[in-house]
């Protein structure tokens, strides 16, 4: 499989050693950059190699181009931030081609998504709190994988609250809120909790990311399956 990759950060440069190790070739690297790379580099604008499937860990700016412009390769998507206009792309984008889109690659995260939304109709008395923690360098937060928990807490819970880092004084928290914690700091990978506490009990529900390597392994896993689907919009439960 030729994988062309878009960006080339830290996530890229775990996907290009896994997927080589995996017996797979990367045909290139898209970039917005003029930096040299271990592979041929394309601008966005530019004629693009052939490839089998694009794999994408950047940022939206580079990410929606990417999306937008015509091709027919399947594309993995990885890019959190503005997720709602990368969905839309993406929406329009699968008319012609498979795409995939996830803010977590691990499938770790997305079982733990699927337990939360078994959990919550069964805790409906307790209250939720959400907290995420990533190394110092991540820029985005909350997380996009705290999002999609939140959305599942929302889709199963119905009129919910977010509160961010509560700093209200002298107000007790409503029924309806759904607390909402960041921590940044050294070289933490990821780590997602959600507590729900209720009356003299509570229940954690933890995933913790060992290495980033979870998410480029599960990044290969999908586009190995995404290759050989018709055009359409994929996620981890339709794929």
């Amino acid at each position: 499989m030729k994988i062309l990759l878009v960006g080339y950060g830290a996530m890229n440069e775990r996907v290009a050693r896994i997927a080589e190790e995996r017996g797979h070739e990367i045909a290139g690297v898209i970039t917005l950059s003029d930096k040299s790379y271990p592979y041929p580099s394309y601008q966005v604008d530019a004629e693009w190699p052939a490839a089998d499937v694009i794999i994408d860990f950047s940022n939206p700016a580079l990410s929606l181009p990417v999306i937008e412009k015509e091709h027919s390769m399947p594309i993995v998507m990885a890019t959190t931030g503005r997720k709602e206009e990368i969905i839309a792309a993406l929406e329009a984008a699968s008319q012609t081609k498979p795409v995939f889109f996830s803010a977590n690659m691990s499938y770790g995260v997305h079982i733990l998504t699927e337990i939360i939304k078994y959990s919550v109709p069964l805790l409906q008395n307790f209250d939720i709190e959400l907290t995420e923690k990533h190394h110092r360098k991540k820029v985005d937060a909350p997380s996009g994988t705290l999002v999609k928990l939140y959305d599942a807490i929302k889709e199963k819970r119905g009129a919910t609250t977010p509160v961010y880092d509560r700093t209200k004084e002298d107000t007790a928290r409503t029924d309806e809120e759904v607390g909402i914690s960041v921590v940044r700091g050294g070289t933490i990978v990821g780590e997602h909790e959600v507590l729900f506490a209720g009356h003299d009990e509570t229940i954690q529900i933890i995933h913790r990311a060992q290495s980033k390597d979870i998410f480029a392994s599960g990044s290969i896993d999908v586009a190995e399956q995404l290759v050989n689907k018709e055009p359409g919009y994929y996620t981890f439960d339709n794929l």
